[in-house]
């Protein structure tokens, strides 16, 4: 992994200007709010980079393919148990969410709204600057690029109710209390699924590829939905 800092003299840092190996990242300290609103502009919805900003300091990452892999796992694997829970649900990826009074931002790996789905359903006009609409319901975070725990502030302070963290095979669920994030067996948008089990489900179909381990997935999460018969 390769860290680097540097303070940032001007708003001309974009995709083109950087050279960072898979698996890196860099950090600028001194980083002002115009500057990160510049910057992540600038960025766009550029693929391959993330962004977290905080206390004047931006980072920018650059995932791995097993970054990605877990990333694309994990999110199909949420919308699968929302649709076998027969729950609404919207996507939106990679966006950027930012609050200039509190000078935070950050490009989760996936999010999703579930609870608040009615207040997004279909729309592509939202307000990343969370003014008018409503935080993500839950937000996923692969650490193989780079540990996720640092952003956990972040989140806190954009009112993020729940995080998916996984590491190192193990997925772990956190849930927002006060100021704060406490794990949790659980999922909040979930109650009663073992989010835990998923890690292991993915390497039992993993050979069999992604069709099978997508239906795996689901006639797991059915149990969910008939175990208070």
């Amino acid at each position: 992994m390769v860290v680097a800092a540097a303070t940032v003299p001007t708003v001309s840092i974009s995709p083109e200007s950087l050279m960072i190996p898979g698996g890196g990242h860099v950090v600028f300290q001194g980083v002002t709010w115009e500057q990160f609103e510049a910057i992540a502009l600038a960025f766009g919805d550029t693929s391959g980079y993330r962004l977290a900003y905080s206390n004047e300091k931006l980072e920018i990452m650059v995932p791995l393919p097993e970054h990605e892999y877990f990333k694309s796992s994990l999110g199909d694997i949420i919308k699968d148990i929302v649709e076998e829970l027969d729950l609404d649900y919207e996507c939106y990826g990679s966006t950027t969410w930012r609050q200039r009074l509190k000078k935070v931002g950050v490009e989760a790996d996936d999010c999703f709204y579930i609870q608040n789905e009615s207040a997004v359903r279909g729309r592509t006009d939202l307000d990343t600057s969370l003014e008018t609409d409503p935080p993500p319901d839950l937000v996923l975070e692969i650490d193989v690029t780079s540990k996720s725990i640092g952003r956990f502030p972040i989140y806190a302070q954009l009112g993020v109710p729940e995080i998916w963290r996984y590491d190192e095979g193990e997925l772990k669920v956190y849930e927002l209390v006060g100021e704060g994030y406490q794990q949790r067996e659980t999922s909040v948008a979930f109650p009663g699924v073992l989010v835990g089990e998923l890690p292991g489900l993915i390497e039992k179909y993993r050979a069999e590829g992604r069709r099978s381990t997508r239906k795996g997935v689901r006639e797991w999460a059915a149990q969910f939905l008939h175990s208070g018969d």
